[in-house]
């Protein structure tokens, strides 16, 4: 509730990023979930690093050790500030909160960056600063699941289900079948986890340097033939993992790209730029230095190239203004604009409807009303 009461302060305020959020409100217990927080009373990590003593629950044993966290407790270096439980993928989780002291690990390759260049066949085509590219493949966790998801689905499809019009409730079995169907979505998405948790902490431990796209992940999703293959890369979890593991872990650099600039339509030998390059087509095909190259790795090429041209600004390549503005082809250029047209409800009827005499013009601030004398 705190951290609500918190967190809308800061959004009426307009100091929390986002979009706007509205007053914390009391939530069903079956849509919420499951969670509660400490913040005073005995909070520990117990010596034998097995046990942990919480406030009303007392000692309980966990399935994972937590020897780290104990170690750095003990030395002096750690601090629990609270501990929050919460019931996730069928599991009780606690997790600490904690002030930690920790040193920088430096990074196998500091003067190197690499562009990453994320899909749905590759996961990822990476290409640092020296040339060399790398790929890695999609493990396509949940398409594989899929035929084991089907039939656990048809199960529970064929079991009494609940009614909430005559107060029903779900039969044992249907309980039972849909905890089966359940355990295979929560392995999906552990196998989906780590996999992305393995790859950020490889890239982020050998790079200075890291460049990622601003890509639309949302409007993505909106594409019916793709959206399960996207969401099952797991685009947006990539760049927040590489966001805290490059700035917190090893204080190095990651730049992103800029949702406008045509990475896969700019040759990386020459620099020139395709006016078409349409998604079935795999190679590109430079027309100005004849450059025969895969589209993926192109992309990459041109990210990992950004790094030099990042060095001041804001920290997105593009949008720097070290290099001169070159208009793009097929209005390229134009970017979002940062405000939308809204109708002012005190300015016409009810609901925010305006009537002949009233015309709204938008302008880079806001709206306004403009009154059309009628002769």
């Amino acid at each position: 509730m705190r951290r609500g009461q918190v967190a809308y302060a800061k959004s009426k305020s307009g100091k929390r990023k986002g979009a706007r959020i509205g007053a914390p409100r009391f939530k069903a217990q079956r849509k919420a979930r499951l969670a509660f927080r400490f913040t005073t009373g005995t909070i520990r990590v117990d010596a034998d690093g097995r046990h942990v003593t919480l406030p009303r629950l007392g000692t309980l044993r966990t399935h994972e050790p937590a020897v780290k966290l104990l170690a750095r407790v003990q030395a002096g270096t750690a601090r629990i500030l609270s501990a929050t439980v919460r019931h996730e993928r069928g599991r009780w989780f606690v997790s600490f909160q904690a002030e930690v002291k920790r040193d920088l690990e430096r990074v196998a390759r500091p003067d190197a960056a690499v562009g990453i260049d994320l899909g749905v066949k590759t996961l990822a085509v990476m290409a640092d600063s020296t040339g060399e590219i790398r790929t890695v493949a999609n493990p396509g966790h949940y398409d594989a699941a899929r035929a084991q998801l089907r039939r656990a689905s048809r199960i529970v499809s064929r079991r009494q289900g609940p009614d909430r019009r005559t107060g029903q409730k779900p039969s044992k079995r249907r309980e039972k079948a849909n905890t089966a169907r359940n355990r295979v979505h929560h392995r999906v998405a552990n196998l989906r986890e780590d996999a992305l948790h393995k790859l950020t902490t490889s890239v982020a431990a050998e790079y200075g340097t890291v460049v990622v796209e601003d890509l639309n992940v949302a409007g993505m999703l909106r594409n019916r033939r793709m959206a399960r293959r996207i969401a099952d890369a797991g685009f947006g979890e990539i760049r927040r993992l590489l966001d805290y593991k490059t700035g917190q872990r090893h204080a190095t650099r990651m730049v992103v790209a800029s949702r406008w600039y045509p990475s896969s339509k700019t040759c990386s030998g020459c620099g020139a730029v395709e006016a078409e390059l349409p998604l079935h087509v795999r190679t590109y095909q430079c027309d100005a230095c004849h450059l025969v190259i895969d589209r993926d790795d192109n992309a990459a090429l041109n990210l990992a190239a950004l790094a030099a041209a990042a060095v001041t600004g804001t920290g997105v390549a593009g949008d720097q203004g070290t290099a001169p503005v070159v208009s793009k082809p097929r209005g390229a250029d134009r970017k979002t604009r940062a405000t939308r047209l809204r109708r002012m409800a005190e300015a016409g009827r009810a609901g925010g409807a305006t009537l002949p005499h009233q015309r709204q013009t938008e302008t880079r601030d806001g709206t306004q009303a403009e009154a059309l004398t009628l002769w």
